[in-house]
């Protein structure tokens, strides 16, 4: 069975991020979709609600459940069998940022990165200008699920 992980913090999680999770589970028998929980950086949602607003935008894909993690990406990865990690880029700054941690996950672990380009409509999308735009207002009901627009919509106005 081939199993990938598709880490990040999704706060809050995108169709960016559903874009890349939805073609990484075509490319894979499994994939788990791993939220970073670091409890030492200040979050919009905490790790309950991100796990619950994922496994909700997840449910069409059979072969993806949603997992929180701790610690280092290829240490979740090893203890869950998965020899990949899958990674969305949007542009050529994402690779400089990104192929750096790949090639220091395969040196240390063995566990390799595939890298999926987003597709051109969620190429500038991203979960901070996401929040940005909505808290001055503006429209990001293109860029992320109906029940993640509520959430975030009456996070933002409990914090106004």
């Amino acid at each position: 069975m081939s199993r990938a992980v598709c880490p990040g913090s999704f706060d809050p999680v995108t169709h960016g991020h559903l874009d890349i999770i939805g073609r990484a589970a075509t490319l894979f028998d499994e994939v788990i979709v791993a939220i970073g929980v670091n409890p030492s950086k200040s979050r919009l949602f905490g790790p309950e609600e991100r796990t619950d607003m994922l496994r909700r935008a997840v449910e069409p894909f059979t072969n993806v459940r949603v997992e929180g993690f701790t610690g280092l990406v290829t240490d979740f990865c090893l203890a869950q069998d998965a020899p990949a990690i899958v990674k969305g880029l949007r542009a050529s700054s994402d690779f400089d940022y990104e192929m750096p941690m790949a090639q220091m996950n395969s040196a240390l672990t063995g566990v390799e990165t595939v890298f999926l380009p987003t597709s051109t409509r969620q190429s500038f999308v991203s979960s901070s200008l996401v929040k940005e735009v909505a808290a001055f207002g503006g429209d990001v009901s293109a860029f992320v699920p109906d029940f993640v627009l509520a959430a975030l919509t009456a996070r933002l106005a409990e914090r106004a």
